[in-house]
C-alpha cells in the first residue's frame, strides 16, 4: 500500500495540471460566446464554461472519461441487451478498435522478436555478420516512420495486399531493432572466464549457448522486448494511418482529426496507452517468472 501512495501524488498533480490547462486553452471560445451574448464572464463562469465545452481544444478529464464510457461500457451493455455478446464486435465499441490494432501489433512484435533475436544469434557468432549487418540494422532506424510507412502501404497495395500485413510489417520494422541490440549485447554478456570455464568441460558450441549465453541474455531480451513491443504498437498506429482504416486506433485518430472531436482523439491516446502499459505488465510478469526459474535473484 506504502507504493501506491507516490504514484496517487503523480496522478492528482497530472489532474490538476490537466485542469488547469484546459482554462487557457479552451477561454478565447468562452469569452467569444459571451461577448455574442453581450455578458460578462466571471472567473467561476469561465472555468465551468472552459471545462465542459462540446469541442474544446484541450477536453477535461472528465469529458475524455465519458468518452471513454461512452464508446467502451455503454456499447458492450447496449449489445448484450440487443443479444450481441461480445464487445469486440460491436462497432460502437472501443474495444473493437483496440482489438483491431492489437492484433497487427501482436504479430509485428512476434516477428519482429524472432526477426531480432535470429539477428542477434548470427550477429554475435559472425564476424562477418558483424561487420556487415549490424550497422545497416542501425541505419535502418534512422528513416523516419512516418516517411516509411506511407511507401510500405501503397507498395502493398499496388499488389493487391491491403490491410493486415502492411501494418504488420510496420510494426515489425520497429520493434525487430530494440530486440536485435538488446539481445546482442545479452549473448557478449559472459565474461571471458566463463567462456574459458566452459571450454575446460569440453562444452560444444550449441551447449555454451544453451547453457551459458542464452540464460546471461534473458535480462536484456526482456528489457528490449518492453521497449519493442511499444515501439510495436506505435508502428501499428502509424501504419493505420495512410491506409484510409475504417477500424483501429489509428482509424480513431483520424476520425477526431477530420470531425474536430478532440475527446475521441484523447481517448484513443488512453486507450493506446492502457493497451502498451497491459503489454509491457504482462512482459514483466513473463520475466520474472522466468528469471526466477533460472535462478537470477530480484
Amino acid at each position: 500500500m506504502k507504493s501506491l501512495g507516490p504514484v496517487l501524488v503523480v496522478v492528482l498533480a497530472i489532474l490538476a495540471i490537466w485542469y488547469a490547462a484546459a482554462i487557457p486553452l479552451n477561454a478565447q471560445w468562452a469569452r467569444d460566446q459571451a461577448a455574442r451574448a453581450d455578458r460578462e464572464l466571471g472567473t467561476a463562469e469561465l472555468v465551468a464554461e472552459t471545462w465542459n465545452q462540446d469541442r474544446p481544444r484541450l477536453p477535461t478529464p472528465h469529458q475524455v472519461a465519458t468518452e471513454l464510457w461512452g464508446t467502451t461500457a455503454a456499447p458492450c451493455l447496449d449489445g448484450r441487451r440487443a443479444g450481441q455478446v461480445s464487445c469486440v464486435t460491436n462497432n460502437r465499441s472501443l474495444f473493437k478498435h483496440m482489438w483491431v490494432t492489437l492484433s497487427v501489433t501482436l504479430a509485428g512484435f512476434g516477428i519482429g522478436t524472432a526477426l531480432g533475436i535470429a539477428l542477434a544469434v548470427s550477429i554475435v557468432y559472425s564476424r562477418a555478420m558483424d561487420m556487415s549487418v549490424m550497422p545497416w540494422v542501425i541505419a535502418s532506424q534512422t528513416i523516419p516512420i512516418l516517411a516509411i510507412a506511407p511507401m510500405i502501404v501503397v507498395v502493398f497495395n499496388s499488389i493487391g495486399i491491403p490491410g493486415f500485413i502492411p501494418k504488420a510489417i510496420i510494426a515489425t520494422y520497429l520493434s525487430f531493432f530494440p530486440v536485435t541490440v538488446g539481445m546482442v549485447k545479452g549473448l557478449r554478456a559472459p565474461t571471458h572466464m566463463q567462456l574459458d570455464q566452459m571450454r575446460t568441460w569440453n562444452a560444444t558450441g550449441l551447449e555454451q549457448f544453451l547453457r551459458l549465453r542464452l540464460p546471461s541474455s534473458m535480462p536484456f531480451l526482456f528489457a528490449s522486448l518492453k521497449v519493442g513491443v511499444a515501439a510495436s504498437l506505435v508502428g501499428t498506429i502509424v501504419g493505420e494511418l495512410p491506409t484510409g482504416a475504417v477500424a483501429g486506433i489509428g482509424a480513431r485518430l483520424l476520425n477526431g482529426s477530420y470531425y474536430g472531436n478532440t475527446m475521441m482523439i484523447w481517448a484513443a491516446l488512453i486507450a493506446a496507452a492502457v493497451m502498451a502499459a497491459a503489454l509491457i505488465a504482462l512482459l514483466g510478469l513473463m520475466e520474472r517468472l522466468t528469471l526466477r526459474r533460472m535462478g537470477f535473484t530480484a
